[in-house]
């Protein structure tokens, strides 16, 4: 298992549309049926909520539960304020980098339909080189080829509507995935693909296994929470992204050494239950998956945090994809990262026992 590739041409066309879907913050519902779609023939049955979070089930009547989890939902931009001029003035849905905002095309979502514009900045000939001003969230600005208010508004355009990039999905020097959203629709699909994998490898658990792929994680761990409390699971596996640290401007003695191709991310941090990660270390050295190791202060910044404090206290781990240049339209991940990561899970779940409590005192 830990030296076969695992990705085949049906999972990386489902990867390639998923990504290519947007699903901002609060609205991921148009994401989450294509994945859904995707994962019905791998689960027994599915249960949503009201806010948009998707899980699929395998055993559901088994009272011992476990979660394997990612997000689905992507940064972007609000809408806020339209001048006279019919420029467009926005505030961020989630943690979007208002430094790469310029020149960039958007979509604005309206009830007509996608509406196109650019953020527009000074030509470099125009702006004071002596006090040159620096894209802040106040100062960046949409046009959509509008000369008023009146006419963006006819397009349908309204405060409120949510705002997207719509760069797509391609691959650089035949391993390195590049897309926006990579975080998290890459722990979305990555959970997918376990479920894919005790399917097609017959593989019966002895617990409930809930496939989650929780909303509105960029504001705050808030569909994590959520779904946390509905399934009340017994411990949860959580896989997000993280810092690749060997790109340029990023100081390793401030946030570690960490390197896309070498392997899944193991956290360590006060939300992470040992016993758990112990077990998910355990596993990666036995099957030879090669993983690295990553010192979270305080939080983690992620759902294991929702699922580590929900319910009295849930046994959370979290195992994540190393990425480059997190939060703009070219967020890189590569190859066999995302296929050790699929593995680490699988394998891992596969040594976790029917009413394992991870308990310090046993």
């Amino acid at each position: 298992m830990a030296n076969k590739s695992i990705l085949n041409d049906k999972s990386l066309n489902f990867l390639e549309k998923y990504l290519n879907n947007a699903a901002p913050t609060g609205y991921e519902w148009t994401g989450q049926k294509l994945w859904m779609d995707y994962l019905k023939p791998y689960v027994d049955e599915f249960i949503t909520d009201t806010y948009g979070t998707a899980v699929g089930v395998i055993n559901p009547e088994a009272k011992y539960k476990v979660v394997i989890e990612g997000h689905a939902d992507e940064i972007s931009w609000y809408v806020n304020y339209i001048s006279d001029s019919g420029h467009i003035y926005v505030i961020r849905n989630g943690g979007s980098d208002h430094q790469i905002a310029p020149s960039k095309i958007v979509n604005i979502h309206t009830k007509n339909g996608i509406i196109k514009g650019v953020f527009g900045w000074p030509a470099i000939h125009t702006r004071n080189k002596s006090n040159e001003e620096a894209p802040k969230p106040d100062n960046i600005f949409i046009d959509c080829g509008c000369t008023s208010k009146e006419e963006v508004e006819a397009l349908g355009v309204h405060v409120g509507c949510v705002i997207t990039y719509p760069d797509e999905f391609h691959i650089l020097n035949k391993d390195k995935f590049v897309c926006r959203a990579l975080d998290n629709r890459m722990g979305g699909f990555m959970v997918a693909e376990v479920a894919r994998l005790l399917k097609e490898n017959n593989k019966t658990l002895p617990f409930g296994l809930y496939i989650t792929n929780a909303v509105q994680e960029e504001i705050g761990l808030r569909g994590a929470e959520m779904i946390a409390h509905r399934i009340k699971p017994n411990a949860a596996i959580i896989t997000d992204v993280t810092h690749d640290t060997t790109t340029p401007m990023i100081e390793q003695k401030k946030e570690g050494h960490l390197e896309i191709g070498k392997g899944p991310v193991v956290a360590y941090a006060p939300a992470v239950q040992q016993k758990l990660r112990d077990l998910i270390t355990e596993t990666a050295e036995e099957k030879n998956i090669p993983f690295q190791r990553s010192a979270l202060s305080r939080a983690t910044g992620t759902d294991t945090d929702a699922f580590a404090y929900s319910n009295g206290g849930v046994a959370s781990a979290l195992i994540s994809l190393p990425l480059r240049y997190m939060h703009t339209t070219v967020e890189m991940v590569h190859r066999d990262d995302v296929e050790n990561v699929i593995k680490l899970i699988y394998e891992t779940i596969l040594k976790i026992k029917d009413g394992e409590t991870f308990s310090y005192f046993d």
